[in-house]
């Protein structure tokens, strides 16, 4: 029998269970694959605890897999067994052999392995939606990215630098902010030592920046607020410090006619030619050199529970996998 990470009821990390399960079978629009590596990601965190809801318990957590083809539903249309696929917007994951619909899949091409795939696809495609589509980064802006050296941030800011932007990123540490500038970085500020709105004015001549990605939520609203030129966007796309519990609207009126968005990727991937055409962007972007994709650290599929209090600790860098 296949082993999947299975979750009773929410919790910490210890509610995550290594466990036989049947061999599933693939209903009407699903494929089931046999998984090369498994991609770890925050919002794992999220639905383990309980701060998102699972469909159903017990569930199975995992949102991101790559690997091959073992079987196909009813219906299914673009996919055959034996194919390379992956997804960032699968549901349980944390398994040796996933069901996930086909409409949430994408072909690997040759040239990209299972771990670079999977440490990938989530991360990946959540910087080509931000970069791309929430705001269009051009030549000759100047942005601001939270959290420069985590998973998201370390491809995003060599995207954006390949897309002529000048990139300014916070970190936690010196050696993150050593990782941030080997990534795209031109300026990295040490948010725990340094007044980040502060040192944004400073680089860009008292103007700020039009736009901020932060994924770090509450701690960064402030900071991320006053960063901005007028009119600027700020899109709040993750909350690794804790949610924002409320914003007041009359502050964006203040600060000059601030925008705010709480975008996903599970939005702007919903439609499959649109997760094609976001797929394709990416995986260009990586066989051409241009962004490299850092897996930092790989586990067992049985690790899992260490695998979340490393992430939530902070400990990890880039891209994490799992292997079953």
């Amino acid at each position: 029998m296949p082993k999947a990470i299975r979750v009773q009821d929410y919790g910490g990390p210890e509610v995550m269970a290594y466990e036989d399960v049947p061999t599933p079978q693939p209903g009407p629009g699903q494929i089931r694959i046999r998984a090369g590596a498994i991609g770890v990601n925050f919002i794992d965190i999220y639905f383990r605890s309980g701060a998102y809801k699972a469909a159903q318990l017990p569930f199975t957590p995992g949102k991101e897999v790559a690997g091959t083809v073992t079987a196909v539903g009813e219906g299914v249309t673009g996919f055959s067994v034996g194919d390379r696929v992956a997804t960032g917007s699968g549901e349980g994951t944390y398994a040796e052999e996933p069901l996930i619909a086909a409409s949430a899949a994408v072909h690997v091409p040759d040239g990209i392995d299972d771990s670079t795939a999977a440490g990938m696809m989530l991360k990946g495609l959540t910087a080509e939606y931000l970069l791309h589509r929430t705001y269009a980064v051009k030549p000759g802006d100047t942005i601001l990215w939270h959290a420069a050296a985590g998973g998201v941030g370390l491809i995003a800011c060599q995207w954006a630098k390949h897309l002529g932007a000048t990139v300014i990123g916070t970190a936690g540490s010196a050696e993150k902010a050593d990782l941030a500038r080997a990534h795209g970085c031109d300026h990295v500020i040490l948010y725990r030592e340094e007044d980040v709105a502060a040192r944004v004015r400073e680089i860009t001549g008292g103007k700020g920046v039009p736009v901020v990605y932060d994924g770090v939520g509450q701690d960064t609203l402030a900071g991320s607020l006053d960063s901005l030129a007028p009119l600027g966007l700020l899109a709040s796309f993750g909350s690794a410090s804790g949610p924002i519990k409320a914003l007041d609207l009359g502050l964006l009126a203040a600060k000059g006619s601030l925008y705010v968005t709480r975008p996903t990727l599970f939005t702007y991937a919903s439609r499959p030619e649109i997760l094609a055409e976001m797929a394709k962007n990416l995986f260009s972007v990586v066989q051409s050199g241009a962004v490299k994709i850092p897996v930092n650290r790989t586990y067992k599929l049985a690790e899992a529970q260490q695998v979340h209090r490393d992430l939530a600790g902070r400990e990890t860098t880039g891209s994490t996998v799992m292997v079953p």
